[in-house]
């Protein structure tokens, strides 16, 4: 792969969904134009992230350019991480077997339930009154 070649993947999680454009470079990552350190608050959030590549063996070996939005910042650095994880399989084929089984690359599908006409919420009722 050479420094002009750019590889995309697109992940999701709930409403939250990522664009990665990933090229050969030294390991900067930008998340709506910000260091995804200030993006993302927490080490749990950076380590989601950063753990395709440590699993992997790539950290430092590729720039990131990341345009995520909707849902909330968990949901956003687990659609960041499916597409990183799409992104390094179409690099290597066979980081597909090491990055698999931890589970980056399924695509999650829970969301959340519709509200339904005729009541307040998904599943709750109005009150109930025999008189």
């Amino acid at each position: 792969m050479t420094a002009t070649t750019t590889k995309s993947a697109t992940g999701r999680r709930k409403t939250a969904v990522a664009r990665v454009w990933m090229t050969e470079g030294t390991g900067q990552i930008l998340i709506n134009d910000r260091h995804f350190e200030d993006y993302l608050p927490t080490i749990e959030l950076q380590n989601a992230i950063l753990a395709p590549f440590q699993a992997a063996s790539l950290m430092n070996k590729f720039d990131l350019k990341i345009a995520v939005k909707g849902g909330g910042i968990h949901a956003q650095a687990i659609a960041i991480r499916h597409a990183i994880s799409r992104s390094l399989t179409q690099v290597d084929p066979e980081n597909r077997k090491i990055i698999k089984p931890l589970g980056f690359l399924t695509r999650d599908p829970r969301m959340k339930e519709r509200k339904k006409s005729g009541q307040p919420g998904a599943r709750k009722r109005f009150q109930f009154s025999k008189r």
